[in-house]
């Protein structure tokens, strides 16, 4: 029986290699120099450091145009909230997402029943099992998600016949 996967997994390598572009771009930008502005990438967050807020959005801009250039989705970042670390110092940790919680599996599997598809579609720890008789089901199915879940960047794994 026909099947695949929609899972949540950011590319960790090109994730790195954005992270790391972007870092050596703030060593060398001019409007950067004698400030604390800094990137770092530290297993599942990506933390940022500056001066003011501003910098921040500007170190935060910097690295969505990275991302950008790797092809990866910038939705894969959650932003923290801004905090002050001493003196005029401020940091803001942005969270990758990994995986698809469970209230977001549950919607998906509702959509998939409720599209009138003739599609099984079951929680698999972190990603979601779709499987019907149809390959053109399925296919209906990736569409139908990758436009009614836009708030989460799905992707499509095990695709099996």
């Amino acid at each position: 029986m026909p099947s695949f996967d929609a899972v949540c997994e950011p590319n960790l390598v090109e994730l790195r290699n954005a992270v790391d572009n972007a870092s050596k771009e703030i060593a060398t930008r001019f409007d950067f120099k004698g400030t604390s502005a800094a990137i770092e990438l530290k297993d599942q967050d990506v933390t940022l450091l500056g001066d003011a807020e501003f910098q921040l959005q500007q170190i935060e801009d910097i690295l969505r145009g990275k991302l950008a250039k790797r092809n990866v989705d910038p939705r894969y970042l959650d932003r923290g909230t801004v905090q002050k670390i001493g003196g005029d110092k401020v940091k803001q940790v942005l969270r990758v997402k990994s995986g698809i919680d469970a209230e977001q599996a549950k919607k998906m599997t509702r959509l998939i029943k409720d599209s009138k598809l003739k599609l099984q579609a079951s929680i698999q720890g972190d990603a979601v099992r779709i499987s019907g008789a149809k390959r053109d089901d399925l296919q209906a199915a990736m569409a139908l998600i990758k436009k009614e879940v836009a708030d989460l960047p799905v992707t499509f794994d095990n695709l099996r016949d």
